[in-house]
């Protein structure tokens, strides 16, 4: 299963849902009661649709991820919160609670995004490799165990957040320096000089003895 058509479909997923109760909110809160019942009544089967791909895959992306951070979790945790309070909401007509419902989405999605950026800005701070010893396969390592080990795995072959397994890989040298440099698909860029990235090309090549 493809991770970043997993990553694509999810978005689509939480935006189509975020969407629809935005719109049920709007009804219920302009008191637009029959407009409601009769938009409730047609959607019924896609929104159990929806609500039920938009939670498979975030757990299979939960799944497939690093450790969470506090950030993540508490998304989670907003998500499914969100849900009864949805339920309860707009069945019984509380419009307090259909807002907070929504608000707890859109601050869910909020913090991914956060979480997202946070992540970004960490990979692209410098590792200082000064005082390590041993050639540049000892400085690959260095840097591999700070960057790369959350997704790739101490050997190479994880696979978290669609990582590729590098114990088989086919690209050259080159090829991977670039994806290393200007990142590809849901992995990040790392610029990182040149003595830095010769070193973990160098220790790429243990992976694959």
């Amino acid at each position: 299963m493809d991770y970043h058509l997993i990553v694509v479909a999810h978005r689509v997923f939480v935006t189509a849902f975020l969407l629809h109760y935005v719109w049920k909110t709007f009804l219920l809160v302009s008191n637009k009661k029959d407009t409601l019942a009769a938009y409730t009544a047609k959607t019924r089967i896609a929104e159990m649709v929806v609500s039920l791909c938009f939670l498979l895959t975030g757990f299979y992306l939960v799944y497939k991820s690093p450790p969470l951070s506090v950030i993540m979790w508490t998304k989670i945790a907003m998500v499914f919160a969100s849900i009864p309070i949805a339920i309860i909401g707009f069945k019984r007509g509380i419009k307090p609670m259909a807002i907070v419902a929504v608000l707890l989405i859109v601050g869910a999605y909020g913090l991914a995004e956060m979480n997202k950026a946070k992540f970004k800005k960490e990979d692209k701070k410098a590792v200082d490799t000064s005082t390590v010893e041993g050639g540049p396969v000892a400085v690959g390592k260095a840097i591999y165990t700070v960057k790369c080990i959350a997704c790739h795995g101490e050997n190479g072959d994880l696979g978290l957040s669609g990582a590729k397994n590098l114990k088989i890989t086919t690209l050259t040298d080159d090829q991977q320096k670039d994806i290393i440099l200007h990142g590809k698909g849901g992995m990040s860029a790392f610029p990182l000089p040149d003595d830095q990235l010769n070193g973990v090309i160098a220790y790429l090549k243990t992976l694959k003895q």
